[in-house]
Parts: structure tokens; C-alpha cells; sequence
């Protein structure tokens, strides 16, 4: 790798959090003393499986940008009917819709971060909120230079602003940027904007054996998880 580079930006979901098995526990814990008892993974499943068109509604201007938070909120109203769930009071709904402030880091990735921030900036480019990646942050010990993404670029990846807009917010050209994710798709976009790629392998996202256990696009790096990228880009 050039030593040009000199950030790197990081999806999260997915990549440095399991999202999965962590709604899953929230909900359980949120619902239960309600009475509810269902598949929670299926209602983690069926939650986030809301993500991409709830995003869309912003990307193809059908609705003004707003926060992650509250596209979550919609999408979690949608879904409750799937499992009959009704009548839950507004303080349950709303703790509960803040359960992706409280997703669990892989087992890799606070030290892993930890590492590489001894030879670059680091930030997330996540279409998550301010509020919801310093939950995040918070719960796991993730050293963030700043927080970037979807909120201080007014659009959802793949959206080429959100990008960009990362660069710009640590004064890079995107040649000196690199986007680090577990989505092939994500790194796709990144690269046509200019930056520079790393795919790390989460390959039990969605459950065992569901997620990508390699880039299906061409990218710089191929890690199999922070410390082994670390190590590839000598830090």
C-alpha cells in the first residue's frame, strides 16, 4: 500500500458490530416482560431486513433525509404485526428502538482499532447517526478520530456524498482514504469515488454461515479481521 493513505473509514453495521445477535438479545430483553415470546433472531432478521427501503425513501428523494434512528422506528412498527405483537407502550417502543445504540463489537475489532489508530485516522462512514455510533462507540471502547457518515453528508450510501463527504471532513483527497467493509457492494461504491478498498470477512452476519466470507469485487486488501488488516497495512 501507498503510504499516501491516511484514514480510514469504516462501515459498521455488519462489519465492526453483530447487529444480529445483539437485536436479538435487546429485543428478547425489551419484549419478554410484555408477555412476547417469539424467534428472536427471525425478529432481528425481519427487522433489519427494513433497512435498505426505508433508506430509499431518502436516496430517491420520496422523503426529506432524516436520522437512522427514525427510519428504525418506522421500520419496527412495520414489523410487529408480522409477530402479533400490539399494544406495547411508548416507553418499551422506545428503549427498544434504541437497542442499535447497544450492538456488541466483534470480538476483533476494539483492539484491532486500537492498532491501526497508531498509523491512521479513523472514523465510520456508516449510514447510522451521530448519536447512534457514539452509543456504539461508548459501549465498546471504538477510538474514534470523528464521527462521519450518513448524517453529516444529508444522504445514505451508497450515495457517492457520503463518501466524499468523509473525505472532505478530514481535508483528503479520497486517493488518501480508504473504506474498510464486510459488504462487497459498499467498497464497490467507495472505489468508484476514488478511495482506496479493504475487505474484511464477516462470513456469520446474518446468522452461521450467512455473510461474506470474501469480496465478490476487486478491492486492495482482503483481511480476515482488524488485526490481520492491520498487519497488512504495517501498523
Amino acid at each position: 500500500m501507498s503510504v499516501s493513505v491516511k484514514a480510514l473509514f469504516f462501515d459498521v453495521f455488519g462489519t465492526l458490530v453483530d447487529w444480529r445477535t445483539s437485536i436479538a438479545r435487546e429485543a428478547e430483553s425489551a419484549l419478554k416482560p410484555s408477555g412476547v415470546n417469539v424467534d428472536w433472531p427471525a425478529f432481528a432478521d425481519a427487522w433489519r431486513g427494513e433497512y435498505q427501503g426505508a433508506m430509499d425513501e431518502v436516496r430517491f428523494g420520496r422523503i426529506p433525509f432524516c436520522k437512522l434512528d427514525v427510519l428504525h422506528r418506522r421500520n419496527l412498527e412495520k414489523i410487529l404485526p408480522r409477530f402479533n405483537i400490539s399494544g406495547l407502550p411508548e416507553d418499551v417502543l422506545h428503549n427498544l428502538n434504541l437497542a442499535w445504540h447497544r450492538l456488541d463489537a466483534w470480538p476483533d475489532v476494539p483492539p484491532g482499532l486500537t492498532r491501526l489508530k497508531r498509523r491512521f485516522m479513523l472514523a465510520p462512514c456508516s449510514n447510522g447517526n451521530i448519536s447512534l455510533m457514539v452509543g456504539i462507540a461508548r459501549r465498546n471502547g471504538l477510538p474514534w478520530d470523528a464521527i462521519l457518515g450518513s448524517e453529516i453528508a444529508g444522504d445514505y450510501k451508497p450515495k457517492p456524498r457520503v463518501y466524499l463527504a468523509a473525505c472532505e471532513a478530514f481535508d483528503l483527497p479520497p486517493a488518501e482514504c480508504m473504506m474498510v467493509a464486510a459488504h462487497s457492494k459498499d467498497l464497490s461504491h467507495a472505489s468508484q469515488q476514488g478511495l482506496r478498498t479493504a475487505h474484511v470477512a464477516r462470513p456469520n452476519e446474518h446468522g452461521p454461515g450467512k455473510g461474506e466470507p470474501a469480496p465478490t469485487v476487486l478491492v486492495d486488501f482482503v483481511a480476515t479481521s482488524l488485526d490481520d488488516l492491520a498487519a497488512k497495512l504495517g501498523a
